[in-house]
């Protein structure tokens, strides 16, 4: 498992690159979605992720990418990757094409600090989520 950063996803995202068929971008947050999200990302809430990662897996097998992120990707992001990747190899049993599993270093807190202004990258952003409470 690899990191990569906000600027390392945006150029993905700017490329040729297909969502969904060269790269997936998996959001594990739960409650904390809410306010925007990477466009086009998949929103798998870690509180259910152990409930629904064989399906993830199957869905995103062809796809040589998978990035995840959470809001800090500390926690629930790697953790999600970490289980994904396990379970990929499980279920793949060596079936497998080549690919990579990374996580959105800073997760999307940062990357929506650089890019919410960016439609081809953030979509559903919402000022009043992500307004300081100490402002």
């Amino acid at each position: 498992m690899k990191y990569i950063t906000a600027d390392e996803l945006a150029g993905i995202m700017k490329s040729d690159q297909v969502p969904k068929k060269d790269f997936v971008v998996v959001d594990v947050r739960d409650d904390d979605y809410l306010g925007g999200n990477v466009k086009g990302s998949l929103n798998k809430p870690s509180s259910e992720f152990l409930m629904h990662v064989d399906s993830l897996v199957k869905d995103t097998k062809d796809v040589p990418l998978v990035i995840f992120h959470c809001s800090l990707s500390q926690v629930r992001g790697p953790k999600a990757a970490r289980i994904y990747e396990e379970t990929r190899r499980n279920i793949l049993q060596g079936n497998d094409i080549p690919h990579e599993v990374a996580v959105l270093r800073e997760g999307f807190t940062q990357f929506q600090t650089k890019f919410k202004d960016d439609p081809a990258l953030v979509e559903n952003w919402d000022k009043a989520v992500w307004a300081s409470e100490w402002s």
